[in-house]
């Protein structure tokens, strides 16, 4: 089995392959859009606590295909996503098969989990809202829906409108709006950006640092990111040049998005995948999982990285079944498209 699958480890795209070092019968094969860096210390842990041994493939792009041309040849057990699109996306195309724990179940709250019991959340982030100090006073904005409001006009950045994070947050504005009203607020939005929608997360903080813009638009981990940045110190400046606003905090919650998992149609170690993933869902890996991105752990209860603690704190969250948001996102697509959001 190792030798198989480190051929086709190396069979198609530029991947790179991780593998525990421990004597073991049994062993879990991972398909990972997470990067090595970010996981290899639960997996490691995981290992050592039950002697499965795991097998990681990297990529960015490309996994849910190649589980695809594979079929029941894969030797793929678990696919890990960084974000309920490609979670969605690999479920839809029939390439997974439900799970019955009572442990996922328990760790993970209904909203972060398939209806059907195909995918489950991990680890959970926010879009919120980086408002520039000094230019945007405390409770001048307070819901995604202000965005649109012509106040705002020339003063948000963001990233394009057809970007998985963007998409998921218009997919929720359908789900708790409808579709026109959706639309609207897309076209309001739009009006009020600085700049044509350009590069990533952080590009948009540095950009309100820079002065061009008062608003932006960013999942919540970025900014732990940029705050503890030894190898690029810039990205603490920008990071220090804002504040963290939650949205819709006296209503519905802000919106959340989430890493996760789902095992495969075919998986050849079914039992040990799901081993996995209850380990992953418990305190010990959710503590460490949730601060190796500066994330927040799904599992009730767990403690939180001292970041978070300081500058997040607690915070209402938007409970809507992200399988619901995650079947919008073509939807949301199409709405991007027709506001002409990106041009």
């Amino acid at each position: 089995m190792r030798t198989t699958f480190k051929k086709l480890a190396f069979a198609a795209l530029p991947l790179t392959i991780a593998v525990t070092s421990v004597q073991a019968s049994e062993e879990v094969n991972i398909y990972s859009y997470r990067q090595q860096f970010l996981i290899q210390p639960m997996l490691d842990a995981f290992t050592e606590k039950t002697g499965i041994k795991t097998n990681v493939v990297f990529a960015k792009k490309g996994l849910i295909e190649r589980l695809e041309n594979e079929g029941k040849n894969s030797p793929a057990d678990i696919v890990l996503t960084s974000d309920i699109g490609p979670l969605y996306d690999v479920v839809s195309k029939g390439l997974t098969q439900p799970v019955q724990s009572a442990v996922l179940e328990q760790n993970i709250p209904s909203q972060f989990r398939d209806p059907a019991d195909h995918w489950f959340g991990l680890t959970a982030r926010t879009r919120l809202v980086y408002a520039a100090k000094g230019r945007v006073t405390e409770g001048e904005l307070a819901t995604y829906e202000e965005l649109a409001d012509p106040k705002w006009k020339g003063r948000i950045c963001t990233r394009s409108g057809k970007h998985s994070y963007n998409l998921s947050l218009i997919g929720s504005m359908i789900a708790h709006h409808g579709e026109a009203q959706a639309e609207q607020w897309l076209e309001g939005l739009k009006a009020n950006l600085a700049r044509k929608p350009q590069g990533n997360d952080r590009a948009q903080v540095k950009a309100v640092k820079e002065g061009v813009c008062d608003l932006a638009l960013g999942n919540s981990y970025y900014f732990g990111k940029m705050i503890t940045n030894e190898k690029n110190p810039e990205q603490k400046d920008w990071a220090n040049s804002v504040n963290l606003v939650f949205p819709n905090q006296a209503d519905r919650g802000a919106h959340m998005n989430i890493s996760g998992a789902a095992l495969t149609k075919y998986a050849p170690h079914a039992e040990s995948a799901v081993k996995l993933m209850e380990f992953l869902s418990e305190a010990q890996a959710q503590a460490m999982y949730a601060e190796a991105n500066f994330e927040f752990p799904v599992r009730p209860g767990t403690q939180r990285s001292e970041l978070i603690e300081q500058y997040m704190g607690e915070f209402k969250e938007d409970t809507i079944n992200l399988q619901k948001v995650a079947e919008l996102r073509a939807q949301a697509a199409r709405l991007a498209d027709k506001v002409g959001f990106d041009n």
